[in-house]
Protein backbone atom coordinates (compact mmCIF):
# COMPACT_ATOMS: atom_id res chain seq x y z
CA UNK A 1 0.00 0.00 0.00
CA UNK A 2 1.36 3.80 -1.30
CA UNK A 3 0.01 6.87 0.77
CA UNK A 4 0.80 10.27 -0.39
CA UNK A 5 1.98 12.88 2.12
CA UNK A 6 -1.35 14.47 1.25
CA UNK A 7 -3.62 11.23 1.81
CA UNK A 8 -1.56 10.94 5.05
CA UNK A 9 -2.05 14.53 6.26
CA UNK A 10 -6.09 14.54 5.26
CA UNK A 11 -5.78 11.13 8.18
CA UNK A 12 -4.42 12.77 10.77
CA UNK A 13 -4.91 16.32 9.99
CA UNK A 14 -2.00 17.47 9.58
CA UNK A 15 0.29 20.41 7.64
CA UNK A 16 1.87 19.63 4.82
CA UNK A 17 5.76 21.23 4.50
CA UNK A 18 7.35 19.99 1.69
CA UNK A 19 6.79 17.70 -1.97
CA UNK A 20 2.52 17.07 -1.04
CA UNK A 21 3.21 14.31 -3.60
CA UNK A 22 6.25 12.64 -2.08
CA UNK A 23 4.65 8.75 -1.26
CA UNK A 24 5.67 6.08 0.96
CA UNK A 25 4.84 2.43 0.90
CA UNK A 26 5.95 1.26 4.69
CA UNK A 27 7.39 2.75 8.56
CA UNK A 28 10.69 3.30 9.62
CA UNK A 29 12.61 4.23 12.88
CA UNK A 30 13.62 8.14 12.98
CA UNK A 31 17.27 6.31 13.21
CA UNK A 32 17.50 3.74 9.84
CA UNK A 33 14.60 4.71 8.24
CA UNK A 34 14.96 4.75 4.28
CA UNK A 35 13.29 6.51 0.84
CA UNK A 36 9.62 5.87 0.55
CA UNK A 37 9.13 4.97 4.17
CA UNK A 38 7.54 7.29 6.90
CA UNK A 39 8.81 7.83 10.27
CA UNK A 40 7.95 10.56 13.15
CA UNK A 41 9.59 12.67 15.73
CA UNK A 42 8.12 12.83 19.34
CA UNK A 43 10.85 12.52 21.36
CA UNK A 44 13.47 16.06 21.34
CA UNK A 45 16.59 13.52 22.33
CA UNK A 46 16.01 12.00 18.89
CA UNK A 47 15.79 15.13 16.86
CA UNK A 48 19.62 15.27 15.47
CA UNK A 49 18.33 12.24 13.11
CA UNK A 50 15.38 14.18 11.50
CA UNK A 51 18.56 16.31 9.99
CA UNK A 52 19.77 13.17 8.79
CA UNK A 53 17.51 10.54 8.00
CA UNK A 54 16.71 9.49 4.42
CA UNK A 55 12.61 8.88 5.45
CA UNK A 56 10.38 10.45 2.60
CA UNK A 57 7.73 11.51 5.01
CA UNK A 58 8.11 12.88 8.85
CA UNK A 59 5.44 14.00 10.99
CA UNK A 60 6.20 15.95 13.61
CA UNK A 61 5.06 18.52 16.49
CA UNK A 62 3.65 22.00 15.71
CA UNK A 63 5.96 23.76 17.91
CA UNK A 64 9.06 21.97 16.52
CA UNK A 65 11.40 24.44 15.09
CA UNK A 66 14.09 23.43 12.97
CA UNK A 67 17.82 24.30 13.42
CA UNK A 68 18.80 22.94 9.67
CA UNK A 69 17.10 22.10 6.42
CA UNK A 70 15.24 18.55 6.31
CA UNK A 71 15.31 17.08 3.28
CA UNK A 72 11.98 14.82 3.72
CA UNK A 73 8.62 16.88 3.83
CA UNK A 74 6.84 16.99 6.88
CA UNK A 75 3.77 17.04 7.82
CA UNK A 76 3.17 18.95 11.42
CA UNK A 77 0.58 18.39 13.81
CA UNK A 78 -0.54 18.54 17.45
CA UNK A 79 0.82 15.61 18.82
CA UNK A 80 2.81 13.66 16.55
CA UNK A 81 2.79 10.50 18.91
CA UNK A 82 -0.74 9.85 18.72
CA UNK A 83 -1.03 11.06 14.86
CA UNK A 84 1.58 8.07 14.09
CA UNK A 85 -0.38 6.20 16.41
CA UNK A 86 -3.21 6.98 14.55
CA UNK A 87 -1.76 6.02 11.38
CA UNK A 88 -0.83 3.20 12.16
CA UNK A 89 -4.33 1.83 13.53
CA UNK A 90 -5.10 3.19 9.88
CA UNK A 91 -2.74 0.71 8.31
CA UNK A 92 -3.40 -2.01 10.32
CA UNK A 93 -6.88 -1.36 9.77
CA UNK A 94 -6.79 -1.55 6.21
CA UNK A 95 -4.68 -4.78 6.34
CA UNK A 96 -7.25 -6.79 8.80
CA UNK A 97 -9.80 -6.02 6.35
CA UNK A 98 -8.05 -7.67 3.21
CA UNK A 99 -8.28 -10.65 5.36
CA UNK A 100 -12.06 -12.39 4.08
CA UNK A 101 -13.42 -15.83 3.90
CA UNK A 102 -12.53 -19.30 5.40
CA UNK A 103 -9.91 -21.18 5.04
CA UNK A 104 -9.66 -24.61 4.83
CA UNK A 105 -9.15 -26.57 7.38
CA UNK A 106 -11.25 -25.11 9.82
CA UNK A 107 -14.24 -26.65 11.75
CA UNK A 108 -17.42 -24.82 12.48
CA UNK A 109 -20.27 -26.20 13.83
CA UNK A 110 -22.97 -26.67 11.72
CA UNK A 111 -25.05 -24.52 14.94
CA UNK A 112 -22.61 -21.95 14.31
CA UNK A 113 -23.66 -18.66 12.96
CA UNK A 114 -21.46 -15.45 11.65
CA UNK A 115 -22.29 -12.57 10.11
CA UNK A 116 -20.59 -10.57 6.96
CA UNK A 117 -16.88 -10.00 6.08
CA UNK A 118 -15.79 -12.43 8.45
CA UNK A 119 -12.20 -14.24 8.36
CA UNK A 120 -12.00 -17.18 9.86
CA UNK A 121 -8.24 -18.67 9.72
CA UNK A 122 -7.10 -22.51 8.79
CA UNK A 123 -7.51 -25.00 11.64
CA UNK A 124 -9.93 -22.47 14.03
CA UNK A 125 -12.38 -24.50 15.82
CA UNK A 126 -16.31 -22.90 16.22
CA UNK A 127 -18.22 -24.66 18.58
CA UNK A 128 -22.01 -25.34 19.13
CA UNK A 129 -24.07 -22.14 19.14
CA UNK A 130 -21.28 -19.79 18.73
CA UNK A 131 -21.82 -16.10 17.25
CA UNK A 132 -19.70 -14.19 15.57
CA UNK A 133 -20.32 -10.46 14.47
CA UNK A 134 -19.60 -9.11 11.09
CA UNK A 135 -16.19 -7.95 9.96
CA UNK A 136 -14.84 -10.11 12.74
CA UNK A 137 -11.24 -12.07 12.04
CA UNK A 138 -10.19 -15.17 13.86
CA UNK A 139 -7.19 -16.29 12.66
CA UNK A 140 -5.33 -19.85 12.76
CA UNK A 141 -5.68 -22.19 15.61
CA UNK A 142 -8.46 -20.15 17.26
CA UNK A 143 -10.35 -22.13 19.93
CA UNK A 144 -13.78 -20.79 20.16
CA UNK A 145 -15.74 -22.84 22.69
CA UNK A 146 -19.73 -23.43 22.86
CA UNK A 147 -21.81 -20.65 23.44
CA UNK A 148 -19.50 -18.32 23.41
CA UNK A 149 -20.52 -14.80 21.50
CA UNK A 150 -18.30 -12.34 19.72
CA UNK A 151 -19.03 -8.94 18.39
CA UNK A 152 -18.02 -6.87 15.27
CA UNK A 153 -14.91 -5.87 14.06
CA UNK A 154 -12.95 -7.97 16.98
CA UNK A 155 -9.23 -9.55 16.45
CA UNK A 156 -8.82 -12.90 17.72
CA UNK A 157 -5.13 -13.63 16.75
CA UNK A 158 -3.61 -17.06 16.57
CA UNK A 159 -3.35 -19.84 19.42
CA UNK A 160 -6.27 -17.89 21.53
CA UNK A 161 -8.70 -20.12 23.01
CA UNK A 162 -12.08 -18.62 24.14
CA UNK A 163 -13.59 -20.87 26.48
CA UNK A 164 -17.61 -21.96 26.69
CA UNK A 165 -20.21 -19.15 27.39
CA UNK A 166 -17.79 -16.28 27.34
CA UNK A 167 -18.94 -13.22 25.73
CA UNK A 168 -16.47 -10.87 23.66
CA UNK A 169 -17.71 -7.56 23.03
CA UNK A 170 -17.28 -5.27 19.66
CA UNK A 171 -13.79 -3.77 18.27
CA UNK A 172 -11.66 -6.18 21.03
CA UNK A 173 -8.24 -7.48 19.86
CA UNK A 174 -6.97 -10.37 21.64
CA UNK A 175 -3.48 -11.36 20.96
CA UNK A 176 -1.92 -14.57 20.60
CA UNK A 177 -2.30 -17.36 23.22
CA UNK A 178 -4.43 -15.90 25.58
CA UNK A 179 -6.98 -17.68 27.72
CA UNK A 180 -10.04 -17.11 28.16
CA UNK A 181 -12.44 -18.77 30.52
CA UNK A 182 -10.34 -21.64 32.11
CA UNK A 183 -11.61 -22.54 35.53
CA UNK A 184 -10.90 -20.40 38.81
CA UNK A 185 -8.82 -21.64 41.34
CA UNK A 186 -11.14 -22.85 43.68
CA UNK A 187 -10.48 -25.36 46.23
CA UNK A 188 -12.35 -25.75 49.20
CA UNK A 189 -10.18 -26.82 52.06
CA UNK A 190 -11.19 -30.69 53.90
CA UNK A 191 -10.66 -31.71 56.95
CA UNK A 192 -8.29 -34.11 56.03
CA UNK A 193 -6.05 -32.12 54.79
CA UNK A 194 -6.90 -32.29 50.89
CA UNK A 195 -8.75 -29.67 49.05
CA UNK A 196 -11.98 -30.56 47.09
CA UNK A 197 -12.51 -28.09 43.72
CA UNK A 198 -15.27 -25.94 43.65
CA UNK A 199 -16.81 -26.03 40.61
CA UNK A 200 -16.08 -22.63 38.21
CA UNK A 201 -20.18 -22.57 36.34
CA UNK A 202 -20.03 -18.46 35.71
CA UNK A 203 -18.21 -16.97 32.80
CA UNK A 204 -15.86 -14.12 31.86
CA UNK A 205 -17.73 -10.69 29.75
CA UNK A 206 -15.16 -8.81 28.04
CA UNK A 207 -16.86 -5.19 26.93
CA UNK A 208 -16.46 -3.28 23.88
CA UNK A 209 -12.67 -1.63 22.85
CA UNK A 210 -10.88 -3.95 24.96
CA UNK A 211 -7.53 -4.97 23.68
CA UNK A 212 -6.14 -8.05 25.83
CA UNK A 213 -2.28 -8.89 25.30
CA UNK A 214 -0.39 -12.33 24.58
CA UNK A 215 -0.36 -15.46 26.45
CA UNK A 216 -2.94 -13.53 29.74
CA UNK A 217 -4.93 -15.71 31.40
CA UNK A 218 -8.88 -14.51 32.44
CA UNK A 219 -10.32 -16.93 34.42
CA UNK A 220 -14.36 -17.53 34.66
CA UNK A 221 -16.30 -16.89 37.52
CA UNK A 222 -17.67 -19.00 40.06
CA UNK A 223 -20.90 -17.53 40.02
CA UNK A 224 -21.65 -15.02 37.28
CA UNK A 225 -19.16 -13.01 35.95
CA UNK A 226 -15.18 -12.13 35.31
CA UNK A 227 -16.07 -8.72 33.98
CA UNK A 228 -13.36 -6.46 31.60
CA UNK A 229 -15.31 -3.56 31.14
CA UNK A 230 -15.42 -0.80 27.81
CA UNK A 231 -11.84 0.66 27.24
CA UNK A 232 -9.37 -1.43 29.45
CA UNK A 233 -6.26 -2.25 27.64
CA UNK A 234 -4.17 -5.48 29.48
CA UNK A 235 -0.46 -6.47 28.46
CA UNK A 236 1.15 -9.59 28.22
CA UNK A 237 1.33 -12.21 30.64
CA UNK A 238 -1.71 -11.54 32.72
CA UNK A 239 -3.34 -13.07 35.45
CA UNK A 240 -6.97 -11.99 36.26
CA UNK A 241 -8.73 -14.24 38.51
CA UNK A 242 -12.38 -15.25 38.89
CA UNK A 243 -14.86 -12.72 39.20
CA UNK A 244 -12.41 -9.96 39.31
CA UNK A 245 -13.86 -6.51 37.42
CA UNK A 246 -11.53 -4.52 35.66
CA UNK A 247 -13.15 -0.63 35.36
CA UNK A 248 -13.49 1.10 31.83
CA UNK A 249 -10.19 2.80 30.58
CA UNK A 250 -8.03 0.59 33.03
CA UNK A 251 -4.42 -0.09 32.03
CA UNK A 252 -2.14 -2.98 33.45
CA UNK A 253 1.10 -3.64 32.35
CA UNK A 254 2.91 -7.04 31.87
CA UNK A 255 3.05 -9.75 34.88
CA UNK A 256 0.59 -8.70 36.97
CA UNK A 257 -2.08 -10.89 39.07
CA UNK A 258 -4.95 -9.69 40.20
CA UNK A 259 -6.68 -12.33 42.79
CA UNK A 260 -10.34 -13.16 43.15
CA UNK A 261 -13.61 -11.20 43.51
CA UNK A 262 -11.27 -7.88 43.56
CA UNK A 263 -12.98 -4.75 41.81
CA UNK A 264 -10.69 -2.15 39.83
CA UNK A 265 -11.96 1.00 39.59
CA UNK A 266 -11.89 3.01 36.11
CA UNK A 267 -9.29 5.02 34.66
CA UNK A 268 -6.61 2.85 36.87
CA UNK A 269 -3.22 2.41 36.37
CA UNK A 270 -1.19 -1.22 37.53
CA UNK A 271 2.25 -1.29 36.82
CA UNK A 272 4.41 -4.34 35.91
CA UNK A 273 4.74 -7.33 38.15
CA UNK A 274 2.18 -5.75 40.43
CA UNK A 275 0.01 -8.47 42.76
CA UNK A 276 -3.05 -7.81 44.00
CA UNK A 277 -4.66 -10.14 46.88
CA UNK A 278 -8.43 -10.96 46.99
CA UNK A 279 -11.51 -9.33 47.72
CA UNK A 280 -9.96 -5.33 47.61
CA UNK A 281 -11.33 -2.54 45.92
CA UNK A 282 -9.67 -0.24 43.92
CA UNK A 283 -10.55 3.43 43.36
CA UNK A 284 -11.35 5.25 40.04
CA UNK A 285 -8.22 6.92 38.80
CA UNK A 286 -5.68 4.85 41.86
CA UNK A 287 -1.82 4.27 40.05
CA UNK A 288 0.18 1.05 41.45
CA UNK A 289 3.75 1.44 40.84
CA UNK A 290 5.59 -1.68 39.68
CA UNK A 291 6.61 -4.75 41.74
CA UNK A 292 3.96 -3.65 44.25
CA UNK A 293 2.18 -6.07 46.48
CA UNK A 294 -1.24 -4.25 47.78
CA UNK A 295 -2.94 -5.98 50.64
CA UNK A 296 -5.62 -3.28 51.60
CA UNK A 297 -8.29 -1.11 49.75
CA UNK A 298 -6.88 2.05 47.96
CA UNK A 299 -8.99 5.13 47.83
CA UNK A 300 -9.73 7.10 44.67
CA UNK A 301 -7.08 8.57 43.52
CA UNK A 302 -4.17 8.04 45.51
CA UNK A 303 -0.86 6.51 44.37
CA UNK A 304 1.28 3.67 46.02
CA UNK A 305 4.36 1.19 46.14
CA UNK A 306 6.33 -1.12 47.51
CA UNK A 307 5.49 -4.17 49.15
CA UNK A 308 3.28 -4.06 51.27
CA UNK A 309 2.42 -0.71 48.72
CA UNK A 310 1.54 2.25 50.74
CA UNK A 311 1.29 5.74 49.78
CA UNK A 312 4.09 6.83 47.12
CA UNK A 313 4.69 10.39 48.43
CA UNK A 314 5.56 8.70 51.81
CA UNK A 315 7.69 6.00 50.60
CA UNK A 316 9.84 8.74 48.19
CA UNK A 317 10.72 10.07 51.48
CA UNK A 318 11.53 7.11 53.30
CA UNK A 319 13.53 6.47 50.51
CA UNK A 320 15.12 9.92 50.59
CA UNK A 321 15.72 8.94 54.41
CA UNK A 322 17.42 5.85 54.18
CA UNK A 323 19.51 7.39 51.85
CA UNK A 324 20.90 9.66 54.49
CA UNK A 325 21.17 7.00 56.90
CA UNK A 326 25.11 7.22 56.94
CA UNK A 327 25.42 10.63 57.61
CA UNK A 328 22.83 10.84 59.98
CA UNK A 329 24.79 8.10 61.94
CA UNK A 330 28.17 10.19 61.59
CA UNK A 331 26.17 12.99 62.89
CA UNK A 332 24.72 10.99 65.99
CA UNK A 333 28.43 9.21 66.92
CA UNK A 334 29.54 13.26 66.89
CA UNK A 335 26.80 14.40 69.29
CA UNK A 336 27.11 10.95 71.67
CA UNK A 337 31.29 11.84 72.15
CA UNK A 338 30.27 15.73 72.11
CA UNK A 339 27.98 14.89 75.47
CA UNK A 340 30.89 12.11 76.76
CA UNK A 341 33.43 15.18 76.66
CA UNK A 342 30.91 17.42 78.55
CA UNK A 343 29.94 15.07 81.48
CA UNK A 344 33.74 14.67 81.58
Amino acid sequence: MTFTASQIAAMINGRIEGNPDAAVGNFGKIEEAREGQLSFLANPKYEEYLYETRASIIIVNEALELKKTVAATLIRVKDAYSAFATLLGKYQEIAQQQLKGIQEPAYISKTAHYGADIFIGAFAYLGENVKVGDHTKIHPQAYIGDNVSIGDHTIVHAGVRILHSCVIGSHVTIHAGTVIGSDGFGFAPQADGTFAKVPQIGNVVIEDHVEIGANATIDRATIGSTIIRSGAKLDNLIQIAHNVEIGNSTVVAAQAGISGSTKVGKGVMIGGQVGIVGHLHIGDGARINAQSGVSKNIEPGKAVTGSPAYDYTSALRSQALNRRLPDLEKRMKELEDELTRLKK
